[in-house]
């Protein structure tokens, strides 16, 4: 597989995660202002490194760089669902709003791991998946 170098832009998981990160932004803006450089801040961050890493992944040279890149995104999105369940249990946003950012947050966790299941199986030799450690 073929990283597409500098076009992020026209992959799924880009955009779902770039959706993802304007519906953080807009929820994130009804917290108290208390809230501005606590976990607004830090969950901003984690959402934008989403994308910002699929991007910066896409420029590199190398399914094996890409895909590591995807794991970073990967890791960050798991760190957004963490705040939102804080968020949650600190009742400053509704258990449904909760719910439906949980939701767009699994759905990036699955693109993302789906294509650096297929990244990374291209970068193996002979399209080969590395042997599993047991």
């Amino acid at each position: 597989m073929d990283t597409p170098m500098g076009d992020f832009k026209k992959l799924a998981v880009w955009q779902a995660a770039h959706g993802l990160v304007l519906e953080v932004y807009q929820v994130t803006s009804a917290l108290p202002a208390s809230e501005k450089y606590g976990i607004a801040s830090q969950v901003r961050r984690a959402a934008v490194a989403i994308p910002a890493n699929i991007a910066e992944g896409c420029g590199k040279l190398g399914d094996r760089e890409f895909a590591r890149y995807l794991s970073i995104s990967l890791g960050s999105a798991t760190e957004v669902e963490y705040y939102l369940i804080l968020m949650r249990d600190l009742n400053l946003v509704t258990h449904e709003t909760s719910c439906r950012v949980q939701s767009r947050v699994q759905r990036v966790q699955a693109m993302l791991a789906s294509l650096n299941r297929k990244v990374r199986g291209a970068a193996s030799p002979l399209g080969q998946q590395p042997a599993a450690n047991g």
